[in-house]
This record gives C-alpha cells, structure tokens and sequence, in this order.
C-alpha cells in the first residue's frame, strides 16, 4: 500500500484525513499521522492564527510523525485574516498543506517559497488541471458522494476519478465516498494515488466529537443525507435532520439565503458536534455513512483497511486473473 504520493508527503500509507471544520483538531490529526497516514488540522477551527500555532504545537506533542494543516478560503464580505493564517502554518514548521474552496494562487509563492507541499482540493476535472498548472503538488478530487461542498457538476468519482487521472501528472487523491479497503482499491484501480476520508474518521474513538454524532453515523444510509443550498448554486452534502429538510424546504419555496441563515450558522453546527442534539444545526455528512458499522479507534481502522486491501489485490483479484 505505497503510492507516490507517500513518497511526495512522507507517509506509510495513501490514505488521508481531510480537513473537518471543528472537527480537524490535535488529538484526530495525531492520531491519523501514527497510524501511518496524512491527517490535517483544520486552520478555520482555530479562532486566530496564535490558536492555530498553539494547536500545530500540541499535535507536534502527540506525534513526531507528518502531519497537515488544512487552509480553506471562502468568500466573505469580512474574510478571515488568510496571510496571518498561512505565515502561521509557515512559522510553526508545518510543511504540508491543504488548500480547498477558492483559487490557492495567492498563497502558493509564499508556500513554496518556504518549502510547503501543498495539495488542493478540486470539484471537478477542469480546476484540477488548473490547479496542477499553478504548480500545486497533489490534487484531491472530490465526487459528488462527498460530504461538504461537492460541486455543481454533480459528477461522482467513478467517472470523476479516472477522467482526472488521465489529465493530470502530478499525484491524486480520491475523495468522496470512501470508508474501507474496497474503496482503497478501487480508487487505485481507477488511477488514483490515494483516497481521503471524513465521514469515515469522524466515526472513530478519537473524533473529537459527542457519542451521538458517531452512533448516528453507524446507523444512518446513505439515504441519509440532504443536500442544501442547490438552488443558490452553493450545494452542501449534509447529515438529514428537522434542520437541513426545513432548509431545503424553505429554498425550494423560493426562498432566500437570509431566509435561511439564522438555521444554518456555525455556530449551531458546532454545537452538534459538542453537545450531541442532532437536529441542533446542520453537520456534514456524506453518503458513505451508509458503510460505516462501526467506531474503531484511528488505527484499528487504518490497519484493517491496509490488510483487507492486500487481501483483496494479492486473493480475490489475482484469483481472477488466474482464473
């Protein structure tokens, strides 16, 4: 289980845990990076950027291993101070980064310049080949099975992943709808170098999120989600709850972003995530929670997915060949 994009970033295994907002914290991330793959702290989690170079601090005291940071930036009419964000990834030494959401231009001299690996994460083929143009080193290319922010293109990874891969030179990672080996070696069959996986992570014992969050994961489909913002060409994969199905509801009425704004703050989402009432604000989740039967600490599930997706190249997929 060793890709090329282990050599470019330094890990055991291709297998990564994105950023989650309020959820990419020090005791998941560390926890990732022991186990042998690519875990990112999540920049915007961190009030300011000394919070953020506290926290890569305490990552640093649980693992001596690779680790991320995962910078994403977004459109506001008052954004985040970015610069101060990134000059603090830089001068704690991280040297791995994740970018997502607008074009990474701005930030990737300075990166480079500092010896940062960055891997950007992409929606669809045409920002990925753009994104390898602006000289990032891997891109991760996420389908429309995602939790999160999946694009408009509404095109899932088992036509988005090879169409991709046939593009590209540089490493990628496969994102959306991943949760155990057979997703692994599937991804790789497709012509990925790796996959990322959220949902998946956000269900183990060092998810720095309540029981509940995890428990409905293991119970919930993959019919269980909802998907928001589609008539704002915002679209959101989400966990379906009273508030993500009034929010749908609201829009598809013809309603406005300011109709549902006050259902839809961070704020609520985080509280999700701290407090355990489900139906409190919307929280993501992708359809994989349809795999996930299971709360497995970080490297129990890293080791049995490395296993199994032995299992399955060197068994069952050799025995056919042969065949």
């Amino acid at each position: 289980m060793h890709t090329r994009f282990c050599d470019v970033f330094g890990v055991d295994y291709p297998i990564v845990q994105g950023g989650m907002q309020w959820v990419g914290r020090a005791e998941l991330v560390s926890a990732v990076a022991e186990a042998g793959g690519l875990g990112f702290l999540t920049a915007l989690t961190q009030p300011t950027p000394e919070a953020l170079a506290d926290e890569i601090r305490r990552c640093r005291e649980l693992t001596d291993k690779p680790f991320g940071v995962n910078l994403t930036i977004l459109p506001a009419i008052t954004p985040p101070p970015y610069a101060e964000y990134r000059d603090a990834i830089i001068e704690s030494g991280v040297r791995i980064v994740e970018t997502a959401g607008a074009n990474p231009a701005e930030h990737l001299p300075v990166f480079r310049a500092a010896g940062v690996k960055v891997l950007h994460k992409c929606t669809s083929v045409r920002h990925a080949v753009k994104a390898e143009e602006l000289g990032v080193d891997a891109v991760s290319i996420d389908g429309f099975e995602c939790a999160g922010h999946p694009g408009e293109d509404d095109i899932g990874g088992l036509v988005l992943i090879p169409a991709t891969a046939q593009r590209l030179d540089i490493p990628i990672i496969a994102s959306g709808g991943f949760a155990d080996a057979r997703g692994l070696v599937a991804a790789l069959a497709l012509g990925a170098d790796g996959i990322n996986m959220g949902t998946r992570f956000l269900a183990t014992r060092e998810a720095p999120v309540h029981e509940n969050v995890k428990r409905r994961l293991v119970e919930a489909t993959e019919l269980d989600t909802e998907l928001i913002f589609r008539p704002l060409r915002n679209t959101a994969r989400v966990a379906g709850n009273a508030i993500s199905r009034k929010v749908v509801s609201i829009l598809d009425e013809g309603g406005r972003f300011e109709d549902v704004r006050p259902l839809v703050a961070g704020a609520r989402g985080r509280a999700v995530f701290e407090q355990g009432d489900l139906d409190e604000g919307i929280w993501t989740a992708g359809i994989v929670q349809g795999l996930i039967d299971d709360i497995p600490t970080v490297a129990e599930l890293i080791e049995r997915m490395v296993a199994e997706a032995r299992e399955l190249i060197e068994g069952r997929l050799t025995a056919l060949v042969r065949g």
